[in-house]
């Protein structure tokens, strides 16, 4: 597969595409070859790239999607008691209101609950600086695109000024744009989504990330079923796996859109034992109810 992957990118580089929805087409193609090698021979993908270091993968709840901060504590408690002991946040409302919110939870939750933030790029260089060190005093894991994804030398010193982990990638989309960030010291955690950079990239950029020393933590928000499926895949079969994302507002569509359901309890998911994927599409409901692209995002 990497040699089908460097001529298609090949064939577009020439013309100065580096990323975007070329890289996309290519992903598309990446995981559905995967997929077909692994049914042709009967053996799921992460046999294929080597085995498995995992039958489950370890997972966070990503978002706490209620308005009132007591409804915000209620759901993470509920969480608790399913077994999942990881919540990222998804902030950027403001430096102090995002502490405010940070605080009042691990106040009420108290220290075993593993909090993590998503700032979605809103700050600037030293409001996330000034932000990240009153995350440090409430134990947050990790502070995520803390600042525009372009500035590497703004997430070098970030990264730089603070104990707490930054964790970036999600919009980047080959190992070229992670190597000049892994070389800059611009992230403690790499984030980079199947999705969007395929099973082949995926890999190399884990492998990458593995000779600096630097932890996967796969984005995975809006990906459905071929993209949870083509993630948990890789996820088994990388080293240096930190956590993934768990979206429970997506995942009942995501199973809609293959036929044996995936799983995500207590923390952790089950990683699909079937050939390729471990799934097959269901399409018929794609035909009723999905424009073509929503098989991969």
């Amino acid at each position: 597969m990497n040699v089908l992957w460097n001529k298609l990118y090949d064939s577009m580089r020439e013309r100065g595409y580096f990323t975007g929805f070329m890289v996309d087409a290519i992903t598309a193609i990446d995981v559905a070859l995967w997929d077909l090698c692994g049914k042709s021979v009967n053996l799921p993908i992460h046999q294929l790239l080597g085995g498995s270091f995992r039958n489950e993968i370890p997972a966070y709840v990503s978002g706490l999607p209620e308005k009132e901060m007591s409804r915000k504590i209620e759901r993470a408690k509920q969480w608790k008691r399913e077994g999942f002991n990881a919540i990222k946040l998804h902030l950027g409302y403001g430096v102090y209101e995002d502490v405010d919110i940070v605080s009042e939870l691990r106040e009420r939750l108290g220290q075993d609950i593993r909090l993590m933030v998503d700032a979605h790029w809103k700050y600037t260089v030293p409001e996330a600086i000034k932000m990240g060190r009153e995350f440090e005093k409430l134990n947050v894991e990790f502070l995520e695109a803390p600042t525009l994804p372009e500035d590497v030398e703004g997430n070098v010193e970030i990264t730089r000024s603070l104990d707490l982990a930054i964790a970036i990638g999600e919009a980047k989309r080959t190992k070229f744009q992670f190597k000049d960030r892994l070389v800059k010291r611009a992230a403690d955690i790499l984030q980079p989504d199947v999705g969007r950079v395929g099973i082949t990239e995926m890999r190399n950029i884990a492998v990458l990330a593995e000779t600096f020393g630097i932890p996967i933590a796969p984005h995975l928000s809006v990906g459905l079923g071929i993209s949870i499926a083509a993630t948990l895949q890789v996820s088994a079969a990388i080293n240096n796996l930190y956590i993934l994302e768990y979206q429970p507002s997506v995942f009942p569509t995501a199973n809609k859109i293959v036929n044996n359901s995936l799983v995500c309890e207590k923390g952790k998911y089950s990683l699909p034992d079937g050939p390729g994927l471990g799934v097959n599409v269901n399409e018929t409901y794609i035909r009723e109810n999905c424009s073509e692209t929503v098989l991969i995002r």
